[in-house]
């Protein structure tokens, strides 16, 4: 789960899963109409290069350790994990040449392929084992350690309570790597093809701490090495002859700006010297989406990331679920998406993302006044108050934040009468005043790790971690609880789809809008895989001019 505490990243696309394995049969092989897997190698593919840019310096290119956008776009063009998404939208075997899952879908079985390491030495099985494991162990100070918890003991020896060597994860040989899950996990697929999931190498890795810091010592298995890292300048990046998909890939060599102002990028694009301009690891200037919009060069991708308030359920009035659903009632999310986000996002009615979501018209109107109006009087009434405290929104610095937060002001005081203070403040302190209770509502989104439900609703399972609300409900927490034990997806996703209704009736959280990428890229551009999540993998991409 990725709570969106840097810059707003936007992410999505739908990842379809080959589940093909769970009746303890080999997977299915690529389909022979994924052209990312079957076209051959074109002449002109040395000559073709990209150019791109990032906005800023990566936090680090060790996958195990990478979070931001940034770091995950270096980590997917240089490493190559069990599993890849491919051009058509499907998980195909990439270092893993076929795998077998039990009948009770516990028991993964990956068989990997002959494959090396961009030094010349063979990725192994063990290479596998000893990154997951590297990933869980407290030491490494992995973020996304969580993503292993799907792993039998994943959690348990995270926290320290077994030793790393009763995780889940085995190398029985070199080519042969068995996972136990704690939980059937119809989406592990997709788990296994992201960053966190990725080998590293083992001896290399032990012998230098540093390994992932300069160009020279970053030893990779993936479509693509680092040639040169001049740092928060560019990266260059060369096609890795040692790659076992080499034929797969069409560029020669690819470079990655850090142009942090959006004006300058889109005018390097319009002079021809970017090949693509805006997200997702870029950004386009707001005054100027309309023109691109209306020139008919901006292309637009809706992402699995909801943009919301939260409402600290500790203090009044939010401890009154209809004063929350007044509130949340009452914000008019077609006039911010209209005239604030101009095509980088779509009105949310629920927290759940389009590529999750279980009811698409929404759980609640978008800018219901006279129903707000009569929640508030119910909920004051139940509180026993004539009027509302004086109420701030939180908010981190950014044009977009302070333009919502401005337009929600507005809205709540033309619906209720009632003034809304604005805090504006960087984002870590916006960060530990969220952690620390002390705000009223605060700015936050998400953007899911996977492309399924329980992503997103568990945010709000516990007290704690990455629930800022504060709110509780043990109904709600069960039925996600429930939801990890149910093999069969119908009953499953009943479940899940019970706790969301339970969550927008309970309302601790406002949504506000979907994320949606918006770029422009040169028409010669083709085979750019963004994932369900909005990550960017260049291996298929071609640039023929």
């Amino acid at each position: 789960m990725r709570k969106v505490r840097w810059k707003s990243w936007c992410i999505a696309l739908v990842c379809s899963v080959v589940m093909a394995g769970c009746s303890g049969q080999q997977a299915s092989p690529p389909t022979s109409g994924d052209s990312s897997q079957t076209a051959a190698p074109q002449e002109t593919a040395a000559e073709q290069t990209l150019k791109i840019n990032m906005v800023s310096e990566p936090t680090t290119i060790d996958p195990g350790l990478a979070q931001d956008l940034p770091s995950m776009a270096v980590a997917r063009a240089a490493f190559d994990g069990l599993l890849r998404l491919g051009t058509d939208g499907e998980i195909h075997e990439a270092v893993a040449e076929r795998y077998d899952v039990s009948p009770d879908q516990l028991t993964w079985t990956f068989h990997l392929r002959d494959s090396k390491w961009s030094n010349g030495d063979p990725v192994t099985a063990h290479d596998f084992e000893y990154a997951w494991k590297r990933v869980l162990d407290p030491a490494t100070g992995s973020g996304y350690a969580y993503q292993m918890y799907y792993l039998k003991n994943g959690a348990k020896a995270h926290s320290g309570e077994v030793p790393l060597d009763e995780v889940g994860v085995k190398a029985t040989d070199d080519k042969t790597l068995v996972v136990t899950l704690e939980n059937p996990a119809p989406f592990f697929p997709q788990l296994v093809a992201s960053v966190t999931y990725f080998p590293v190498n083992r001896n290399v890795v032990q012998a230098n701490p540093q390994w992932a810091n300069e160009a020279d010592t970053y030893v990779v298995n993936g479509p693509f090495v680092i040639k040169e890292w001049e740092h928060k300048s560019k990266i260059e990046f060369a096609k890795n002859e040692n790659y076992w998909g080499k034929d797969q890939v069409k560029l020669s060599a690819m470079t990655f700006y850090m142009i942090e102002d959006a004006n300058t990028e889109l005018n390097m694009f319009q002079n021809g010297e970017l090949d693509w301009a805006g997200s997702p690891l870029g950004d386009l200037p707001l005054d100027a989406m309309q023109a691109l919009k209306d020139s008919g060069q901006l292309k637009t991708q809706a992402t699995a990331g909801t943009y919301w308030y939260v409402f600290n359920t500790e203090k009044v009035p939010f401890n009154n679920k209809k004063i929350r659903q007044a509130l949340a009632y009452a914000i008019n999310r077609q006039q911010i998406v209209d005239n604030i986000l101009m095509g980088k996002g779509d009105v949310a009615l629920g927290i759940l993302p389009p590529s999750m979501w279980f009811k698409p018209e929404g759980h609640f109107p978008d800018g219901d006044v006279e129903t707000a109006k009569k929640l508030l009087a119910e909920g004051m009434q139940e509180l026993g108050i004539s009027e509302l405290p004086e109420l701030e929104i939180l908010y981190n610095t950014s044009e977009v934040h302070q333009r919502i937060a401005t337009v929600i002001q507005d809205q709540w005081r033309q619906a209720f009468g009632i003034e809304v203070k604005l805090r504006n403040v960087e984002n870590k302190v916006r960060n530990e005043e969220l952690e620390q209770g002390n705000f009223q509502i605060g700015r936050s989104s998400w953007i899911g790790d996977f492309n399924d439900p329980i992503n997103f609703l568990e945010v709000f399972r516990d007290v704690g971690g990455t629930n800022d609300t504060r709110w509780h409900n043990e109904t709600f927490k069960q039925l996600l609880l429930d939801s990890a034990k149910e093999p069969d997806k119908a009953a499953r996703n009943k479940l899940l789809a019970e706790a969301d209704a339970i969550l927008m009736e309970e309302m601790p959280v406002v949504p506000i809008y979907y994320y949606t990428y918006a770029w422009v890229q040169k028409d010669s551009v083709k085979d750019v895989v963004i994932d369900a999540l909005g990550f960017i993998d260049f291996k298929y991409a071609s640039n023929a001019q």
